[in-house]
């Protein structure tokens, strides 16, 4: 048993018993407090080791006093490791601390800490312990070898100096000023973090920094270790910035049926992966589609890849391909004299609606052309009857209660990191492409629904659009506010936004898995090969859509890093701002030059489509926020 007074060891800290009961009472100094805060604590046996029964000062003496006695016994360990080693008896086994304290000189009980320290300092003594009765231990230590003594004190030493670098480490990292090269690889945790791959990092925490992604962005560009340019946004949603590597096969020697006459593969001036193209032969509207199913098989390792990337993610720097760069070569349309497609045919009555599909393996002969190149030829006898139909689907489907939505968009691009924005010009033949594609789609969800083919179909609940919608782009703004979100699924449904019945996509399977998959799915009917069944299919394009909604998230944010980059890149840049909603005494508005959204409080009143002259300041990367200010 223990007595009042007796200085022990709790936590590694010293302690001095001041009552016994069922436990024992201690009093000791918290050393996480800067002064020392002196607090009582109920203990079990179990909980301490005994330094010395003897002692008669309080701990806080006994702390105070203890950095002027270590040096007194420190000197007098050689003599006493030498008397301990010669003896046989003590070489081997644990020595209580009360026995060391015997061969010191000038020795009182409340000097146990003190020794203690000094013991534990010194690379020839191991802390031990033993027992006595009632299970109460008692410190001891036993004696190294010099052999192994010497390693000891070489790896504490080690392990010391590795403290003081990491502590001269730390104090860089809290005033941003790193030695490069040699900090980088301490900081990877750190770009873990900003990269989304890891939510903890000892580094921020020990320099006291919110382990955050946008905390640990920030750092590493107050540090150099990343450029403002440097896109986290990718990675932090689980997507790759390379392109798929495995192959294609070349396509099979199949059967297909050759179509006279010339397609037209209408797109972007920037656009390098043409996967549609269409023509009018007179009777049918053809919608021809690059066909990268006549070798991707479902759940073939490119499959599989393809699903998880879920569609190719376009970033201002560049294209991340869902299908590797050289499938585009032998699948894309309009890069050779002679493409591959799957094709749809389609007849249309005298509504403009779909009166009968065919889905045919074909080649077609294509030429490429730009959104204003086909504008500039509307009239002539290739294009004309395109242009007819895409205004006749349009009617039909507002007929038919679709919503159109105009709001600003622009073209981002990067090169050796300097942002470029393109505003599109409105064109008539986008209008003509997108009603084709969407034609495209009706029909193939038609045919899989008259065939029994399991097939992801695209359906989207009617918006509840009130009767006030003002005009303009304000009007336009509040109607996107009022569509309902898109469903995937395999069952088919209305698309109310588009005005159609039933819809899938199936125009771009070099760019979305859904589209693939679909044509998979086609192409397993038309093979008469052993079609997904419903599970399998719902699986498949659910695994698709998530990632491909992983995707869309990504390049959101990358545009708008992107866009925050030009900003930088162009500090004298002013814009338009359109209101387009009242919130109290803010206003929403758009800038159309940069397709932007932001809330600010305008100098007058202002009304809605009402226009204002703005300027950026306060622009911060790493949180994606910029102020704008009325000029």
């Amino acid at each position: 048993m223990l007595h009042k007074n007796a200085l022990v060891l709790y936590k590694n800290t010293p302690a001095v018993i001041t009552a016994i009961a069922d436990k024992y009472t201690i009093e000791y100094l918290v050393p996480s407090t800067k002064a020392g805060k002196k607090t009582e604590q109920k203990v079990r046996s179990k909980d301490i080791k005994l330094l010395s029964d003897t002692n008669t000062m309080s701990v806080t003496q006994i702390t105070e006093t203890a950095q002027s006695l270590i040096p007194q016994f420190q000197l007098q360990l050689d003599d006493i490791y030498e008397l301990l080693s010669s003896d046989e008896q003590t070489a081997t086994k644990p020595v209580k601390i009360s026995e060391i304290a015997e061969l010191c000189t000038h020795y009182s009980g409340y000097e146990a800490w003190a020794l203690y320290i000094a013991l534990t300092q010194d690379s020839r003594f191991a802390e031990s312990s033993v027992s006595c009765d009632h299970d109460i231990e008692i410190a001891s230590f036993l004696l190294r070898s010099p052999e192994e003594a010497a390693s000891f004190a070489a790896k504490a030493a080690q392990k010391k100096q590795e403290a003081e670098e990491r502590t001269s480490f730390i104090k860089r990292v809290k005033t941003r000023k790193l030695k490069l090269p040699e900090d980088a690889r301490l900081m990877q945790e750190v770009e873990a973090v900003a990269l989304g791959q890891t939510e903890h990092s000892k580094v921020m925490k020990e320099a006291g920094i919110p382990e955050t992604p946008e905390k640990a962005h920030q750092l590493l560009l107050d540090t150099g270790l990343w450029d403002i340019t440097r896109n986290p946004y990718p990675v932090r949603w689980g997507l790759s910035t390379r392109s798929a590597t495995e192959g294609l096969a070349t396509p099979p020697d199949e059967e297909r049926i050759r179509i006279p006459g010339t397609a037209y593969a209408i797109d972007n001036e920037w656009s390098n992966d043409p996967d549609d193209a269409i023509a009018f032969d007179g009777e049918f509207l053809w919608i021809h589609v690059a066909d990268p199913a006549a070798t991707v098989t479902p759940d073939s390792s490119i499959d599989i890849a393809a699903r998880h990337r879920g569609a190719t993610l376009y970033l201002p720097e560049g294209a991340a391909r869902m299908l590797a760069e050289n499938a585009l070569e032998d699948y894309a349309l309009g890069l050779t004299p002679v493409s591959r497609a799957l094709s749809f045919r389609i007849r249309l009555d005298e509504n403009g609606a779909i009166d009968d599909c065919a889905i045919m393996k074909t080649l077609i002969s294509v030429k490429r052309l730009t959104y204003q190149q086909a504008d500039e030829q509307c009239d002539t006898p290739e294009l004309r009857p395109l242009f007819r139909i895409a205004e006749q689907n349009i009617a039909r489907r507002e007929k038919a209660g679709a919503v159109s939505i105009t709001l600003p968009e622009i073209h981002l691009s990067v090169n050796d990191g300097i942002v470029s924005i393109d505003i599109p010009q409105a064109t008539k033949s986008s209008e003509v492409v997108r009603e084709a594609m969407l034609l495209a789609g009706e029909a193939a969800a038609k045919f899989a629904f008259k065939n029994n083919i399991p097939f992801p179909f695209v359906s989207q609940e009617s918006p509840d659009i009130p009767t006030d919608m003002p005009s303009g782009l304000a009007g336009q703004y509040r109607l996107r506010r009022c569509m309902r979100s898109r469903n995937v699924g395999i069952i088919p449904s209305s698309h109310a936004g588009l005005g159609l019945g039933m819809y899938s996509q199936v125009t771009s399977p070099l760019r979305r898995y859904g589209d693939l998959a679909a044509h998979q799915q086609l192409r397993s009917f038309l093979d008469k090969r052993q079609i997904l069944n419903s599970d399998t299919m719902l699986e498949h394009i659910a695994a698709g859509d998530a990632a491909a909604g992983a995707a869309v998230k990504a390049e959101r944010k990358s545009r708008l890093h992107w866009t925050l980059i030009y900003l930088l890149q162009n500090p004298d840049w002013t814009g338009e701002a359109i209101a387009v909603e009242k919130k109290g005494k803010q206003t929403v508005f758009l800038i159309p030059s940069i397709a932007y959204e932001t809330v600010l409080t305008a100098k007058t009143d202002i009304k809605l489509n009402e226009t204002i002259q703005v300027k950026a300041g306060n622009i911060h990367i790493p949180e994606l926020t910029v102020t704008f200010q009325q000029i």
